[in-house]
């Protein structure tokens, strides 16, 4: 199967040979860098170069941080693979996979008290990953591209408690990381089964999707089951959503592809409830000596033997710096920012990272309470040094 597109007009082919060669320095590092690749990116900003190519940039970024090379083998935490409501069944008539979402027996703030929001975001992210190697497949076994997918969103049972506060911000985050880092793979966002609070609820999200997204959501009346079979032959639907699917043992739900989800056992709860205050701005200085230390925030995966810093906190936002001066104090303003500012659900469980320090030199985490300045808050937070073994010592000697 070629890698190249014959639907351009001249101008658009110009675009893509000139964005080829503005990239080329990272196009060894992109994970399918043909040609319907890269115009997913030419057309998420209207073959606007500069913009694309500032957006493939950012996403090289983002691959780093979220070690997306490596998600397929992330185990998430047992509390999210046996209650995360969603899975992949099915294809439409295209080929393009089939993404379920059962949104209205996800217990939510169960996940969000049992485990971070970053392994959450993560496990998201490793599910967008699933259907882009599902793509794949079905591009390999059709003989012709495939490259988008279809997502329902089953609101049978969608109340006010999914519209708690820190469940909505994490949907937030995770649609804007989505637009920013996996453009053009959407086909249609179909959603059943909607009650009256579904307009209140999309209200809350939608400035968090582009124009295009939101274009392509399309909402089923009463008939849905039939209306659906108009997307997704009724062979690759399950009998729940009006198909002729079932899993080997007659389920009619599929079970062994769609997690149904269900009520979060107490007993995975990581803590029930969390009243620890802290001050406005506290921040933590440890001196590295050797380089091979890394940050990685909020989950853990093996480096190359390298040494790490560490750091387990209850609060609500972290950043970290590598000071400029040494022996001298310094504002953030001053120092390299190492670890990007981010806002956590610390208040609910207590969050974990570690970052691999590249340089030499003192690292300092910040601790921030800007977001509720008037409610004066304590932290508590251990942090450990690790020093590098042997083997990342001598890869360092090299350069």
């Amino acid at each position: 199967m070629s890698g190249q597109v014959g639907d351009l007009s001249p101008s658009q082919e110009k675009s893509l040979a000139q964005f080829r060669e503005n990239i080329q320095d990272v196009l060894s590092a992109l994970p399918n860098p043909d040609d319907y690749f890269l115009l997913r990116w030419l057309r998420a900003r209207s073959f606007d170069l500069q913009k694309s190519e500032d957006m493939l940039r950012k996403h090289m970024e983002f691959r780093k941080q979220q070690d997306l090379a490596n998600i397929l083998a992330w185990q998430p935490p047992e509390v999210v693979r046996l209650y995360n409501a969603n899975g992949i069944c099915g294809h439409d008539g295209e080929g393009s996979p089939v993404w379920y979402h059962i949104v209205g027996s996800l217990d939510l703030k169960g996940l969000l008290l049992s485990a971070s929001k970053q392994e959450l975001l993560r496990d998201s992210f490793r599910s967008c990953e699933l259907l882009l190697r599902e793509c794949e497949l079905q591009s390999q076994k059709l003989g012709k591209k495939v490259e988008k997918i279809i997502a329902i969103f089953d609101l049978e049972g969608l109340g006010l408690r999914d519209l708690w506060k820190p469940g909505i911000e994490l949907l937030q985050e995770f649609l804007s990381a989505l637009e920013a880092n996996y453009p053009e793979i959407l086909k249609s966002l179909i959603v059943v089964r909607a009650p009256k609070l579904f307009a209140v609820a999309f209200n809350l999200v939608k400035s968090y999707m582009s124009e295009e997204t939101r274009r392509k959501v399309v909402i089923l009346g009463e008939n849905w089951k039939q209306e659906l079979t108009k997307f997704i032959s009724p062979d690759q639907l399950p009998v729940e959503f009006g198909g002729t699917m079932t899993d080997p043992d007659g389920n009619a739900k599929c079970l062994t592809k769609i997690n149904y989800g269900g009520e979060v056992p107490k007993s995975y709860y990581l803590c029930e409830q969390v009243r620890l205050q802290y001050e406005h701005t506290k921040s933590v200085e440890n001196e590295i000596l050797f380089p091979g230390c890394g940050w990685q925030p909020l989950y853990t995966w093996a480096h190359l033997g390298g040494a790490w810093i560490c750091f387990r906190w209850w609060g609500h936002r972290l950043w970290g710096f590598l000071k400029t001066k040494m022996g001298e104090r310094q504002s953030a303003r001053e120092m390299t920012e190492v670890l990007p500012s981010q806002r956590y659900n610390a208040h609910m469980v207590p969050e974990d990272g570690i970052l691999t320090c590249l340089r030499a030199g003192s690292y300092v985490l910040r601790f921030d309470n800007t977001y509720s300045l008037v409610h004066s808050k304590r932290i508590s937070y251990t942090v450990e040094v690790l020093l590098p073994d042997q083997t990342f010592m001598e890869k360092m000697e090299k350069f």
